[in-house]
């Protein structure tokens, strides 16, 4: 993993920062007052194995309906499957990419206080980044053909707590969470060349938290170095596709119950894992 070389050398210099002689040199007032810190690592995407397309067939808002093929002798028009990614081709068989993690950076303000001038730390920081690791959801037709809903988070503007002890003034140990307000946006891709698709998008920006903890030490008198690490989950259930008749023919399965059908992911959480590393400058 990239990261791995920044994370074993910063638990080398959290483990230096905590010996007494280290203890010794550190400033008494880290950690209290102002600073300024940017943070970059990567957003990790989980596994979603179980993930799949949900459908609303007859246009009451309600996701779970079977997609059938006319009748006679109806049967499930998805009966090929799901898979976690973005459809390499119109069949099962053909596959999926599986999801990308990638950068996310961004820079953050807060401010600490050590409660009645000891080692606990209480604070509280306000944070705007950037990530565009993606998260796809993929579902075969026996027609054949693939439909892709692809998602990613643009940007997030988080306001979290932190709680920790510093153990002779020269490293903080801590716990952290809040709430985050991100845009997410999404991509719609199908091999089906015949029915007519709208995406249709309530709300961009949407509600989330994340949690987690780190450790930061202080490498000068006013800069420090750490390392975090963040679970982030967003509601995400603002997003669906509209399947119209387009060119197709009246015994199209999407639609033999209304003239039409609504898609979406059936995970309406999309959740995520942050590392990252941390260079502030206190005041």
């Amino acid at each position: 993993m990239k990261l791995s070389p920044l994370s074993s050398a910063l638990v080398l210099v959290l483990a230096a920062a905590t010996t007494p002689a280290f203890a010794q040199d550190a400033r008494d007032t880290h950690f209290d007052g102002p600073y300024v810190a940017g943070v970059v690592g990567l957003g990790l995407q989980n596994n979603d194995r179980g993930d799949s397309l949900v459908f609303d067939t007859d246009g009451d808002g309600a996701f779970g309906d079977t997609v059938n093929t006319a009748p006679p002798g109806s049967v499930d028009a998805f009966s090929e499957g799901f898979c976690n990614g973005v459809a390499r081709g119109a069949t099962a068989a053909e596959g999926c990419r599986s999801d990308k993690s990638k950068i996310e950076y961004g820079v953050r303000v807060g401010y600490d206080k050590r409660l009645g001038g000891g080692n606990f730390v209480l604070g509280g920081l306000i944070e705007g980044s950037k990530n565009k690791s993606t998260d796809g959801t993929s579902a075969f037709s026996i027609t054949p053909a693939s439909y892709s809903i692809e998602r990613e988070i643009d940007y997030a503007v988080s306001a979290r707590l932190r709680a920790g002890f510093t153990p002779g003034g020269g490293a903080l140990f801590y716990a952290t969470g809040g709430g985050s307000y991100a845009r997410i946006k999404h991509t719609f891709a199908t091999t089906n060349g015949l029915n007519s698709f709208d995406e249709r998008r309530d709300d961009k920006m949407v509600w989330g938290w994340q949690v987690g903890g780190g450790g930061e030490v202080m490498i000068t008198d006013n800069v420090s170095l750490g390392l975090e690490y963040l679970y982030n989950s967003y509601k995400d259930n603002k997003y669906t596709v509209d399947v119209g008749a387009g060119t197709a023919l009246p015994s199209n399965p999407f639609l033999q119950v209304s003239d039409g059908t609504g898609i979406r992911n059936s995970d309406r959480d999309f959740n995520f894992h942050s590392v990252r590393m941390t260079v502030g400058f206190q005041f």
